[in-house]
């Protein structure tokens, strides 16, 4: 008896969702690497300007954070993987690629603006910290007799 009339005939929508899967991940995760490598390139900027002097460390934080967005993002493109309807055509196949990468973008310019309030927390702080220290007064101005409330005796 030969083997291979034995299995069980794949049955067409399973086709499709092999396509969207991996339609899914090619696209979700060439957006991830794209986004991260921009914020890689531009974040440094803002780092080498918030880490004066101290271009290793600048590099490091810059590397720590692109590895975290990598993490998240592939994490989630990895979770919402899964479709729990059968797809039939290639409509539905456009439509449900369309959706999850549609939210895989929504998630990265999430974890991008997240980035740029990061790099800016840091930059701003580190502008603080290198201010001179507040100077004190010198000079100070008298309030003239005239410009007093008078105070009732006895309360």
């Amino acid at each position: 008896m030969d083997p291979t009339s034995l299995a069980t005939p794949v049955p067409e929508s399973s086709h499709f969702m092999v396509v969207a899967y991996l339609l899914y991940l090619l696209v979700s995760i060439g957006l991830t690497v794209w986004v991260a490598k921009t914020l890689q390139r531009n974040g440094a900027h803002f780092l080498h300007d918030a880490f004066l002097g101290k271009e290793r460390l600048a590099e490091s934080v810059n590397h720590l954070l692109v590895v975290g967005f990598y993490l998240m993002n592939i994490g989630y493109v990895a979770l919402s993987l899964k479709e729990h309807r059968t797809i039939w055509t290639v409509q539905e196949i456009i439509e449900l690629v369309c959706t999850k990468v549609g939210w895989v973008m929504v998630v990265l310019g999430a974890m991008h603006f997240f980035n740029l309030y990061v790099f800016n927390r840091i930059r701003r702080s580190s502008q603080v910290r290198h201010q001179p220290p507040p100077v004190l007064p010198r000079e100070y101005t008298r309030v003239s007799p005239s410009q007093q409330t008078p105070v009732a005796e006895g309360v």
